[in-house]
């Protein structure tokens, strides 16, 4: 929490970008997410998803929420978890909508989006339906939790952002032709997916126990849209969001999981409290020089992220990890406000190298 707050705690705090069921299943012997964390001495970074309506996760068909006006009928095409195919049939008194997801044991993905015209706008405006937290359940989970680490939640929706969860609903591409054929047609969507998460912040997230919310995407990031679109159809939707969270007392981070670095001063303008994943370009991001991110975020933003969980983390030696430990916390980390996390999921880091990333950050003091 030092850390979050931009102060130097008294050695680096070390996590990963939430653990995943399949390599709890794999390779930690089926044990909870925390009892993960303290086996190979990391910094628990507990992710709670219930009602939170992330779509990417396995099995996210059982997390739907419908109402008498938003039924969502699937038809199952393959049962088969390893590849699960799903048609979707959300009907509505305005109309019907379509779409269709696959999956397996590790992640859900969308084959068919579900806007295929300007005016299914509309039956999402008037009928998607918003879920209702139960803060009950948040505050099990946060007291089970304790002082062994933070509790995170999200911005409800496919992704936390607006931007994000509009290219959940509509292809990414068809989606940027439209911020310059139709730029109303989608900041309308910008705005009925906004109204949407401003109520749920208000009527779920307000006095639930979380120490850290989740919002923006990996859509953002500058190597899927140019400053330019970014700073006109994420920005103004983004920033009302956060600000709307500090209404409530709640820590922002701003997650981009992508390029960053021709972005960082719209990440500041924001006005989020942290930002990640602060992603190397062996992984999809931009970051090559931390020292620069550091300078351009002091004193205004935390640092969350920045190690390689493929290239390091699952097939980096431990003399590599190490190395990377000690280059990261010099770059990000060295004048406090960071966090040193795997950049996003990882799913067959051996268990050992987990164990001496954490042993390397602990030797990261201030």
């Amino acid at each position: 929490m030092r850390a979050l707050h931009r102060d130097k705690p008294d050695r680096l705090p070390a996590t990963i970008h939430q653990w995943q069921q399949w390599h709890l299943d794999n390779y930690m012997g089926g044990m909870d997410a925390l009892s993960a964390f303290k086996a190979v001495g990391l910094d628990a970074s507990i992710q709670y998803f219930e009602a939170m309506g992330q779509f990417w996760i396995p099995n996210a068909e059982d997390y739907i929420v419908e109402t008498p006006e938003w039924r969502d009928e699937i038809a199952v095409v393959n049962s088969d978890p390893n590849n699960k195919l799903l048609h979707h049939t959300i009907t509505t008194p305005g109309g019907t909508l379509t779409y269709k997801t696959a999956g397996n044991l590790k992640t859900t993905w969308i084959t068919e989006y579900l806007i295929k015209r300007h005016e299914d706008i509309d039956l999402i405006e008037k009928y998607m339906p918003v879920p209702r937290l139960d803060k009950q359940k948040v505050a099990k989970e946060y007291d089970a939790l304790g002082d062994a680490g933070i509790l995170r939640g999200f911005v409800w929706g496919d992704q936390a952002g607006c931007w994000q969860h509009a290219c959940c609903l509509i292809d990414i591409q068809q989606l940027i032709m439209e911020t310059f054929d139709n730029p109303d047609w989608v900041h309308r969507l910008m705005q009925i997916l906004l109204d949407k998460k401003l109520r749920f912040i208000e009527e779920s997230l307000a006095g639930a126990k979380f120490d850290l919310i989740e919002t923006g995407g990996g859509a953002s990031s500058d190597t899927v849209i140019s400053p330019k679109v970014h700073r006109q159809f994420c920005l103004p939707y983004d920033r009302r969001m956060h600000r709307a969270l500090h209404n409530h007392g709640f820590i922002s981070t701003y997650h981009t999981c992508g390029g960053m670095m021709n972005i960082l001063d719209l990440i500041i303008e924001n006005e989020t409290d942290a930002s990640e994943t602060l992603s190397p370009s062996g992984i999809g991001g931009n970051i090559t020089e931390p020292g620069k991110v550091r300078e351009k975020f002091a004193g205004k933003a935390a640092m969350i992220g920045g190690m390689d969980q493929f290239h390091v983390l699952t097939s980096g030696s431990k003399e590599q990890i190490t190395g990377e430990v000690h280059r990261l916390f010099e770059g990000f980390g060295k004048n406090g406000g960071y966090i040193m996390s795997a950049a996003d999921h990882f799913f067959d880091a051996p268990v050992e190298n987990l164990a001496a990333f954490a042993q390397a950050a602990k030797e990261c003091t201030y």
